[in-house]
């Protein structure tokens, strides 16, 4: 009885995972009805500048707006017009809609708000009850990336997969389904629904998630129904298994028939999708392969289709019209999956209708979205695992550094990607794109041979990339992976291994036109980019400011500090004549499972009150989270294990824990600071799943007693070294 009311209160206060809902759901007030948006309003999306219709605010996914009220001559006045609290206190990354006054967004688990665009006023919000249990490992954080609003409806798909079909007028369910296919693998969905014609399609993510990952797919759903019309898988089944569908026949060629069946393949569909309603053709952007290692896979292996491509099929029928991949035999985590941005560009004096990436493997790569052929690929970020891509085969040509099986080495760009989720913009006018590029490189280590004592790590399999950033330490991670290069030697090929750049990149020329640093040293977890015809570039940044940059010169015209880390893209959008910029703040995602929060990120300094903040001319000064106080380490209960066991529980700790759970400030509970009734239940809740209603899984499939038992002494060993660290400690 005294465990269960335990159990009780961490469900309450999400002791031992991401944070909940904690403000209590309001009731719904129905949104004005507006007109339906359809095909024909979204060709038009330019004659409604006022409007955000998409995540990317119109067909082509530009994250540009054509409003000018706020300008380079005056955006000097911007300032706090509205915020609201989403409730939680995760990442953030979707940005968005706003449609006929009012704003629709997703946030943490996949919930729904809609607002009133001007003031911010809670007109509904929408709780998806996400299955935890069913969402096991998600990559990265509870994240959600957006919704979808079509003729009438508004479509979101919650963390556990479930793609839900809501009434926008009052966020009630119409229709849900279970788009995933197997829910004993670490399948989760993260994305925004991507409407293409009569169908909306999803995908997922999981490829870097436990022991054999998942196998990638996408799925399509009647708009009205919800009834599956297609699903196209992105990698060949177990050898030996019929194909799903026709084109798997030449993925399995890549794969090898003797290949082992517990690895799924990876490349999920987890961001980067795209419509051309002319084409009919629905784009998407696939994950790496998995595992890392393909060479655990089977002795046949060579290029892994469709892993690290950029595919199109046919909307109605689900049936591949061509693919593009930009890393064949990916083995550097090089998703494909960054947004995708249709644009009609003068190529040798022609227009051509392409479909453009800024890749995380480093080049920008500009294809007729037609037919996939490759009109250039250039790197817009320091490469060195590749040194240009071949016109003629469209494969890059690898280098020496790329090979990080003869031992560790530090491969540009990092497993981060120079380019990852968070949104470029584009002008239509002027063919610029603004790149939040991440400029940063990883030391890759094969974990099985390089003499540590951890093998494999949940999230990289059995390798592991490790940033050289100011906290790079050699010899202090010798005992966990082995023999590592000193930083001092790293730096011989550059100075600034670790670094964020907002950049002006020139698809045409593949110049750079200007750029900012925005992080040094450390990752700094920036934000997306919006471009507007007021010659204005805006950037979040982890420090909690947001800026305004002229587009064409990259003059810093205004700096707001906000008090939040703001990841996601901001976006613009006018109510009765009065144009507002809005973002969406919050720290997390990717960044949960690198360690501690950013020295420099807002989060570090104020509670990371997950928000959206609402900007326009005359207004005030923004007003920040509440401070983050110090954590003061109590006192732990005893600790009698021996040293062999807490040195056990230190590497089962890296493999299976370090992803999340990290010894300093975080977004989750240092687990060196537990209150001692979680202590008391700490196996039932690492084994059974005691409060996976807050996010914390359980690992009775990969952790035995023993096991957790270890883990946990080194934990109270962790604990007390904190604890007897303080200048307080008695």
């Amino acid at each position: 009885m005294r465990n269960g009311a335990v159990i009780s209160v961490l469900l309450t206060c999400a002791v031992c995972a991401c944070s909940q809902q904690t403000t209590a759901p309001a009731r719904a007030i129905y949104a004005p009805p507006g007109r339906s948006v359809d095909q024909v309003r979204l060709n038009a999306a330019a004659a409604e500048p006022q409007n955000w219709f998409t995540g990317g605010r119109d067909q082509d996914g530009t994250y540009f707006s054509p409003l000018k009220s706020i300008n380079d001559g005056n955006v000097a006045r911007l300032g706090f017009a509205w915020s609201y609290d989403l409730g939680t206190h995760r990442g953030q990354e979707a940005t968005p809609l706003v449609v006929d006054g009012v704003m629709y967004t997703s946030g943490t688990w996949g919930y729904v708000y809609a607002l009133a665009a001007a003031t911010g006023r809670e007109l509904w919000r929408f709780d998806p009850h996400a299955d935890f249990a069913a969402a096991r490992n998600p990559c990265c954080d509870m994240v959600n990336r957006g919704v979808a609003l079509w003729q009438g409806r508004l479509y979101v798909v919650s963390v556990d997969g479930k793609l839900h079909a809501l009434d926008p007028r009052s966020g009630r369910e119409l229709w849900l389904v279970d788009t995933i296919t197997d829910h004993t693998l670490p399948y989760s969905s993260t994305g925004a629904p991507q409407v293409a014609g009569q169908v909306v399609v999803i995908g997922n993510s999981g490829a870097d998630m436990g022991h054999g990952a998942v196998r990638g797919y996408v799925s399509a759903y009647n708009l009205e129904t919800g009834t599956l019309k297609w699903r196209f898988y992105t990698v060949p089944g177990a050898p030996g298994q019929p194909y799903e569908h026709p084109e798997l026949a030449v993925a399995d060629k890549t794969w090898g028939q003797d290949r082992d069946p517990k690895f799924k393949g990876g490349a999920t569909v987890w961001d980067g999708m795209a419509y051309d309603p002319q084409l009919n053709l629905v784009y998407f952007g696939t994950s790496n392969a998995a595992p890392y290692d393909l060479r655990q896979v089977g002795t046949e292996h060579s290029d892994a289709l469709f892993a690290a491509s950029i595919i199109a099929v046919h909307a109605d029928t689900g049936r591949m019209a061509w693919y593009y991949q930009e890393t064949p035999g990916d083995h550097w985590d090089y998703d494909a999956t960054q947004k995708l941005t249709l644009a009609d560009l003068p190529i040798n004096g022609a227009t051509r209708s392409v479909i453009m990436q800024a890749s995380k493997n480093g080049f920008f790569y500009v294809l007729d979205r037609r037919t996939g052929e490759l009109l250039s690929a250039e790197p817009f970020s320091y490469v060195n695992w590749a040194s240009g891509v071949d016109m003629k085969s469209g494969r890059p040509v690898e280098t020496p550094q790329s090979d990080w099986y003869d031992g560790p080495k530090n491969i540009f760009p990092s497993w981060s990607g120079a380019h990852n989720w968070p949104p470029m913009a584009f002008d239509p006018a002027s063919h610029l794109v603004y790149i939040p590029v991440i400029d940063a490189s990883n030391v890759v280590v094969e974990l099985l041979k390089n003499g540590g004592r951890v093998k494999f790590i949940d999230g990289s399999f059995t390798a592991n990339g490790i940033t050289p950033d100011d906290m790079y330490d050699a010899a202090s991670m010798k005992s966990l992976f082995g023999p590592l290069p000193e930083l001092k030697d790293l730096k011989r090929e550059r100075t600034d291994l670790v670094r964020e750049v907002l950049r002006a990149w020139d698809p045409l020329t593949h110049n750079v036109v200007w750029e900012h640093e925005t992080s040094s040293g450390v990752r700094g977890y920036d934000g997306g980019v919006l471009s507007t015809a007021g010659n204005l570039v805006f950037q979040g940044r982890g420090s909690g400011e947001l800026w305004a940059y002229a587009a064409n010169t990259g003059a810093v015209l205004k700096v707001i500090p906000t008090g939040s880390h703001i990841m996601a893209a901001p976006m613009s959008y006018a109510v009765d004549g009065v144009q507002y910029v809005a973002v969406q703040a919050g720290y997390g995602g990717a960044g949960i499972s690198v360690g501690a929060i950013p020295r420099s990120s807002a989060a570090s300094k104020y509670q990371n009150v997950n928000r959206i903040i609402a900007f326009r001319l005359g207004g005030g000064t923004v007003p920040p989270p509440p401070p983050l106080f110090p954590i003061k380490v109590g006192r732990p209960p005893p600790n009698n294990a021996s040293p062999d066991t807490i040195r056990r529980g230190e590497v089962l700790f890296v493999q299976e824990c370090s992803r999340c759970h990290v010894m300093g400030v975080s977004i989750i509970p240092d687990l060196r600071n537990l209150d001692p009734a979680v202590q008391d239940v700490f196996k039932q809740i690492v084994l059974l799943g005691a409060v996976a209603p807050t996010g914390m899984e359980k690992f009775d499939d990969v952790l035995s007693e023993a096991d957790v038992n270890a883990i946990h002494a080194y934990v109270l060993d962790e604990a007390w070294k904190a604890y007897r660290a303080q200048p307080t400690a008695h």
